[in-house]
């Protein structure tokens, strides 16, 4: 059985990046799924970003309401997030989500991985 906890995690969710969540789920036609974001170790600076659509809860995540669209933190991802912005870009420079860490002490080349 899996418990939701209520606490909540400091990760925002901007109002671009939340809107864009919005659209992608109404694509999907399903309304059981949130946005999960986790860090795991790999990559060529030792952790790696996940960020998907998931519909699981598990014990100890911690969740966030912003305007509809929750966002899930596993217990142990959330000291790495603490404080982290999920946005979303589409311009001719960039296209998709970003997250600024300021945990993040350094990245790699490709910005796909951090320590």
């Amino acid at each position: 059985m899996t418990q939701t906890n209520t606490q909540s995690h400091n990760v925002a969710l901007t109002a671009v990046a939340a809107a864009k969540v919005k659209s992608l789920l109404d694509q999907e036609g399903r309304d059981d799924l949130r946005l999960r974001i986790a860090v795991q170790p790999g990559g060529c600076s030792g952790l790696i970003y996940q960020l998907y659509f998931d519909e699981r809860v598990l014990d100890g995540d911690i969740t966030r309401d912003f305007d509809g669209v929750e966002v899930v933190v596993d217990r142990m991802s959330g000291p790495y997030l603490d404080g982290a912005t999920i946005d979303f870009a589409d311009t001719i420079e960039q296209q998709g989500f970003t997250i600024d860490n300021p945990n993040a002490t350094g990245s790699c080349a490709c910005g796909d991985s951090f320590h």
